[in-house]
Formats: C-alpha cells, structure tokens, sequence
C-alpha cells in the first residue's frame, strides 16, 4: 500500500507561482504518478502524470505551458511547479499513485492510491 502526503499549496495572486509535492512512501518502485483537482462543485480532474523514469509526461490542456511535473525517485517524491497561475486554478489538488501506466490516464476512478489532498486559492 502507497501512501501519499501533499504540501505546498496556499493563497496567492493570479500570475504568481506555487510549487506541490508529494511525499510517497510503501512500494513505489515503477510507480507512474500524478495530479489531479478538484473544484467545489465540480468533478475531480486530470491535471498532470509522469511515468517512472520521468521520461513521459502528460498534461490537462489547460494546464499545459504553465505547470510541470517532475520527480525524484530517490526521495520518492513529486511535484508541480504551477506558474502564471489563474483564478480558475482555485482547487483542491490531489496527488495520485498507480503501479502501471492506467490504461485511461485521465480518469481518476483508475487510479490506486490518493493523498488527502492540498488547497490552492488563486485571487483575482
């Protein structure tokens, strides 16, 4: 069993930059992980994956040229560095764990393990 602790997120104006992580612990080794949000109201959504060697990446149209994933496998964690962040942006942000590549990358009902979550508030 994976688990999964985000940090990193808070307040901040439209245009600045946040940057999350996410500590892994238990069996991670060949682990693909990823991000997701969710905004009140909405259903949760596909931010951001990366496979293990760090090699593939894939991102939510409307995330993309803004934020990147990244991973050091050696400290067993990820993160997401968020620039020109936007007040659409305002969500709670959860990192994501699966022991292969998920066969729909986008959905999250796939995906195994899940953090508790982190806030994001981007002001206007």
């Amino acid at each position: 069993q994976v688990q999964l602790v985000e940090s990193g997120g808070g307040l901040v104006q439209a245009g600045g930059s946040l940057r999350l992580s996410c500590a892994a612990s238990g069996r991670t080794f060949n682990y693909y992980m990823g991000w997701f949000r969710q905004a009140p109201g909405k259903e949760r959504e596909f931010v951001a994956s990366i496979s293990w060697s760090g090699g593939s990446t894939y991102y939510a149209d409307s995330v993309k040229g803004r934020f990147t994933i990244s991973r050091d496998n050696a400290k067993n964690t990820v993160y997401l560095q968020m620039n020109s962040l936007k007040p659409e942006d305002t969500a709670v942000y959860y990192c994501a764990a699966n022991p292969q590549r998920p066969t729909t990358t986008t959905d999250w009902h796939i995906w195994r393990s899940w953090g508790q979550g982190t806030q994001v508030t981007v002001s206007a």
